[in-house]
């Protein structure tokens, strides 16, 4: 999650006379917006070409030498997109917009190098139609966590709650290989992300009133694409346990 305070948790609200006319809030609103949908929608879409290129001659592919491989590269390959979240996330105040651009496109890429293997392990049928659902349900969840009157900001805490508790589930899991266990992650993980979509979105939004007319706004632009690239991703991964075809 951002580092910067939720308004909805602290009172304030999103009025059009806070930044003007309704007209002129209103429409900087929209092309904030969509500054960040654009940023999140270019990223996944690097992501998803890298993948598919890293992924490409199948089990003669980059993506099957070095990453089922193993070794030292496969492990900085697949922590990589981690520690740049943490940077990002922990740094945003001290870095420049422009450094953040650069390391949002920095980790579309190697998110891509680091979810390439799904290309080996699924049909790409299967992946196509994962991913158009998952946009599909991005959308409309999204759009209602941005109309929507009721306030969702109590759901933030149960809600990252829920993502720490998936975590030490998955730890857990690569133990006692339960396929029960990890039927039950992935549908929570659906559930959980899902939700964020909508909170994010609502915050997101939220936010602008504080930030527009500010050198905070490309920041903010950047680090929202960022959580919605992030919620998209892990929405899609978790619903492709269920919808995936396995190659084997």
């Amino acid at each position: 999650m951002m580092a910067w305070p939720d308004p909805r948790a602290t009172g304030a609200r999103t009025y059009p006379g806070q930044a003007g006319t309704s007209e002129v809030f209103d429409e900087g609103l929209r092309s904030y917006m969509l500054k960040i949908y654009n940023y999140m929608a270019s990223g996944v879409l690097l992501t998803g070409i890298v993948a598919m290129l890293f992924a490409r001659g199948g089990m003669d592919s980059p993506a099957a030498h070095v990453l089922l491989g193993g070794g030292p590269l496969a492990w900085i390959i697949m922590l990589s997109p981690l520690a740049i979240v943490f940077a990002m996330s922990f740094g945003q105040n001290r870095f420049s917009t422009g450094t953040l651009q650069a390391m949002y496109w920095g980790f579309a890429v190697l998110m891509g190098l680091s979810l390439s293997t799904i290309f080996l392990r699924y049909t790409g049928a299967s992946i196509a139609t994962t991913f158009f659902a998952t946009a599909g349900a991005f959308a409309g969840l999204s759009l209602w966590g941005y109309t929507t009157k009721k306030d969702l900001s109590g759901w933030g805490t149960f809600l990252i709650m829920g993502v720490i508790g998936l975590v030490v589930a998955m730890l857990a899991n690569m133990f006692f290989q339960s396929t029960v266990l990890d039927l039950a992650i992935s549908a929570i993980g659906v559930l959980i992300f899902a939700g964020l979509t909508a909170y994010d979105t609502q915050k997101l939004k939220s936010l602008y009133v504080h930030v527009a007319g500010t050198d905070m706004m490309g920041k903010v632009v950047i680090m929202g694409a960022l959580q919605l690239y992030l919620d998209f991703i892990n929405m899609f991964l978790f619903l492709l346990r269920f919808m995936g075809a396995s190659r084997s």
